[in-house]
């Protein structure tokens, strides 16, 4: 146990300490414009270079920043999250491993070395997803490979394409031939990509379904490392994906995503299911601005959303160590009481989420939001955009109400206390960031200050949207049983809009059943069937019964058959005549 404790304190200073240093080589980057690449040729394929490529600018020094920084800080809060754990070492190695494969993913301007860090995150997360070995964490573990693996084929299909370019460096080429059709379809498959590894509709099941990893990991998942991959880089490849068809899809794609999360996390009672939905909404929300050409804003928006998300789950992980593993809402009920320093950080949090004013998330999300509405948006994203933000302060309000205001639910003998130190310290210390990071980061990333100058009431709107979802949540969430009971009537529609619009059952059966059935079908049916009795089978038949027949003539002598055979012919013409 000594040696487990070393190993996370150990790995805690280190990822602290080499994120002080990326941040200061990004603070450095930026006000003096600096750009390190560094390219190690591997070898020569047909005169296409295999290099191993490295860029280090202030955008991914600063990634691979707070990266580290949150994975610091996970990691210390396992030691006690994970405390009964016998394999605690084979857990750190494996998130250690995991955080290498981001890096890799975050410097990488070459599609060859990307590749490297995209399947070393593909793998990773599936150990980590069936880290607790039972037959759901098999299902879900399952259910995200192969989502992820559509995506893994997109990105080496985009590979082959690059090869018209003599070179995987895209960076050379995006400015270049960004309007060629070669480029429209490495763009198309750069999207697919994406939007599988950051869980766009029609790939969004397999997010909820990760939840079945340790609580340390959905804080390390959700915030900076595999579901924002999508999301970097398609910033990576924004010059192409902005310019053409393919942003208005995605525009698309990712408003629906935003307003299918929201609803669904508001009729949604599993905690971390709630917050692994707003996940997906705050994904949506990165998508969307980056299909509109805004690829700064993303990333703005992008490392608030990772601060205050990593605090969440911790937060989450806290309160369902002391719920003895229950993670039903309806059970919990003033939480504030008995765990007042969780409660500050997970309402901190909370905030953030909903964008109040002057924490982290409100000045990516408000900004966004109005650089929307200066953006010529058609009506049908402008509501998705808006309704999606009173969905999340609606299930934002609804979170709260249940989990920390009110009665305890819960057994009435069993005692609730704020955790450990060593997983507030964890807290505490994000929470800090998720109150401070926003104004920060803003003074570094947009260093000149602008003016989004709009009419009053649509600078209101994002004001008005928020309190509108916030009471619609807050009169809910009293009314709940009633509103339950009056649900009955509309069951179907509530469990459609509850269960992510049948997405779980379309990729559980319509991408994984059916296609396997299918196959074994087929497999067994023509392989093993008609191929086989009309071909090698068929064919070894044949063969068997003529070397039966040579053998028979070989291992006899031809004189005496012959001999036979003319006194048979004999003797038959003697009989005739």
């Amino acid at each position: 146990m000594l040696w487990s404790l070393s190993i996370c304190f150990l790995s805690f200073v280190f990822l602290m300490l080499m994120s002080l240093f990326l941040m200061s080589w990004s603070l450095y980057s930026i006000f003096f414009d600096v750009v390190v690449f560094i390219e190690w040729e591997v070898f020569n394929l047909n005169s296409s270079s295999v290099v191993m490529t490295l860029l280090f600018d202030w955008m991914s020094l600063m990634f691979m920043s707070f990266v580290l920084f949150i994975s610091s800080l996970v990691i210390y809060y396992s030691d006690k999250y994970m405390h009964g754990d016998v394999y605690i070492n084979r857990f750190i190695i494996l998130v250690l491993m995991f955080v290498l494969s981001m890096m890799f993913l975050i410097i990488s301007p070459n599609l060859i070395s990307i590749l490297l860090g995209w399947d070393g995150l593909g793998l990773v997360s599936y150990c980590l997803v069936i880290y607790y070995q039972n037959v759901k964490s098999y299902n879900a573990g399952m259910l995200t490979a192969l989502c992820n693996r559509i995506g893994d084929v997109a990105l080496l299909m985009a590979i082959a394409w690059m090869l018209n370019f003599g070179s995987w460096n895209y960076i050379y080429y995006l400015e270049a031939a960004g309007n060629s059709d070669i480029m429209l379809i490495i763009g198309g498959l750069v999207v697919l990509a994406a939007m599988t590894k950051s869980a766009q509709l029609p790939f969004s099941s397999w997010l909820p379904a990760a939840m079945a990893a340790p609580t340390p990991v959905s804080a390390l998942v959700h915030s900076s490392t595999l579901v924002t991959a999508g999301v970097y880089l398609l910033i990576r490849f924004n010059s192409i994906v902005s310019t053409n068809g393919l942003g208005s899809g995605l525009l698309l794609i990712s408003g629906l995503t935003m307003f299918m999360a929201g609803l669904g996390a508001n009729f949604e009672f599993d905690l971390s299911k709630i917050i692994a939905l707003s996940t997906l909404s705050q994904l949506g929300l990165m998508m969307s601005i980056l299909s509109m050409g805004f690829p700064q804003l993303a990333f703005f928006h992008l490392l608030t959303h990772a601060l205050f998300k990593a605090l969440l789950f911790m937060c989450a992980g806290a309160i369902i160590h002391n719920m003895k593993n229950c993670q039903d809402i309806r059970f919990m009920g003033g939480l504030c009481y008995q765990m007042p320093l969780t409660s500050v950080c997970f309402h901190v949090s909370n905030l953030a989420l909903c964008g109040m004013p002057f924490l982290a998330g409100f000045y990516s999300s408000d900004l966004i939001l109005e650089m929307s509405s200066l953006f010529t948006l058609n009506s049908v994203s402008f509501f998705l955009y808006y309704f999606s933000t009173g969905l999340t302060v609606c299930y934002s309000l609804r979170l709260v109400y249940y989990s920390m205001v009110g009665d305890y639910n819960f057994f009435s003998l069993h005692s609730v206390r704020d955790e450990s130190w060593i997983m507030l310290r964890g807290m505490l210390t994000l929470m800090v960031m998720a109150v401070w990071g926003g104004c920060m980061l803003s003074w570094v990333i947009f260093s000149s200050p602008m003016m989004v100058c709009l009419p009053l009431m649509m600078k209101l709107l994002v004001v008005i949207v928020s309190s509108l979802g916030g009471w619609l949540g807050y009169e809910l969430s009293k009314s709940e049983m009633s509103y339950n009971l009056q649900g009955f009537k509309y069951y179907s529609s509530i469990f459609f809009m509850g269960s992510m619009w049948f997405m779980p059952f379309i990729s559980t059966y319509g991408m994984n059943y059916y296609p396997l059935f299918w196959g074994s079908q087929i497999y067994s049916s023509f392989d093993q069937g008609w191929s086989e009795d009309w071909g090698g089978q068929m064919f070894y038949n044949w063969g068997m019964n003529y070397s039966i027949v040579m053998q028979w003539w070989q291992n006899n002598s031809l004189k005496v058959y012959l001999i036979s055979f003319v006194l048979w012919v004999c003797s038959l013409v003697f009989i005739m005549f």
